[in-house]
């Protein structure tokens, strides 16, 4: 599953409470200086990616018509594209090397920045961040159908897409992130 912006704090806090439960590390500047390196690092994941994606719109805009003439499926096309010009952006296509990736640069960036000591092997520490980021991908559909049983029990109909329904979704996600203990 792709990560979206909007996951990229949760993510975060998930990998340092991970991170500090694991009892293998010791966080010199505390919680919050892991999240936000680990963030930077999603974050420009989230991005490369995105790049890349919007590279492929871009190809397919280009050659428009021959797809329509062949009746060809952009999907399909989409996929194709993607996996050939992905080694050109850095993006790995399997999502299982793309979080060990993503992991062994969020342990060295917070390394660099001096933000935890530790004296066990680094593929532990990966191991535990690359955990937090699949169980967080593995729960999140999960968390969203709990926000969205809550939000049906209201007696004031909230419409999705709205201001409303956004700030609200986005309270109750919070709320059961932290009851899960994962914020």
């Amino acid at each position: 599953m792709k990560i979206s912006l909007t996951h990229v704090p949760h993510i975060s806090t998930k990998i340092s409470i991970d991170l500090s439960r694991s009892g293998y590390v010791t966080m010199t500047e505390g919680l919050e200086r892991v999240a936000q390196e680990a963030e930077k690092v999603l974050e420009a994941s989230v991005k490369l990616e995105r790049a890349l994606d919007e590279r492929v719109e871009e190809i397919l805009e280009e050659h428009i018509d021959a797809i329509d003439d062949n009746m060809a499926d952009e999907r399909q096309l989409f996929y194709m594209i993607k996996k050939k010009i992905a080694p050109e952006f850095g993006v790995l296509m399997s999502y299982e090397d793309r979080f060990s990736d993503i992991s062994h640069k969020i342990l060295d960036a917070i390394y660099e920045e001096d933000l935890i000591a530790y004296d066990v092997p680094e593929n532990k520490l990966k191991n535990i961040i690359n955990d937090s980021l699949t169980s967080y991908i593995a729960d999140n559909d999960e968390i969203q159908d709990a926000v969205m049983t809550k939000i049906h029990t209201y007696k004031r109909k909230i419409i999705p897409g709205t201001d409303d329904f956004e700030i609200l979704f986005e309270k109750l996600y919070k709320e059961e992130l932290e009851k899960r203990g994962m914020a």
